[in-house]
């Protein structure tokens, strides 16, 4: 009877050997695994990058040629003969409260009426006006550009 107790502990223990061997995973694999996943990672920054740069631009061009139109709405009333500020465009309901009033890079939209026209302009993504990134409606009238 002991030596049967011997036996089939014996045999419990090489079991039990293999199947921590099995359910284990090596530093290797994981190593693997997560340079694989860095890998992806800097695919996914490389195409993902340019393309956020680009719809940043198209939304404060977007957000230029909003408020230009408000601007324009306001300017048809004859009481109106002055350059209008965002605030007060809200104010007049003429831009809705949701509309974003700050560019991508929560800089505010400057608005600058001429006698025939009206320019918005962002300052661009590095944030300084007057240098070439800075975006303008129409499209060449800001400082910079």
């Amino acid at each position: 009877m002991e030596r049967s107790n011997q036996i089939e502990n014996r045999a419990r223990a090489a079991r039990d050997r293999g199947r921590a061997r099995d359910r284990g995973v090596t530093l290797i694999e994981v190593m693997i695994v997560v340079t694989i996943l860095a890998m992806v990672a800097g695919g996914v920054a490389v195409f993902a990058l340019p393309q956020l740069k680009k719809a940043q631009i198209k939304t404060a061009t977007d957000g230029c040629r909003t408020i230009r139109q408000a601007v324009n709405t306001w300017q048809m009333d004859p009481e109106n003969s002055s350059c209008p500020s965002v605030s007060q465009l809200i104010e007049e309901r003429i831009l809705d409260k949701g509309t974003n009033t700050s560019d991508p890079w929560n800089q505010p939209f400057t608005i600058q009426c001429t006698d025939n026209d009206v320019i918005v302009t962002s300052a661009g993504p590095d944030k300084k006006k007057g240098t070439a990134d800075d975006i303008s409606v129409p499209k060449g009238a800001g400082a910079g550009e």
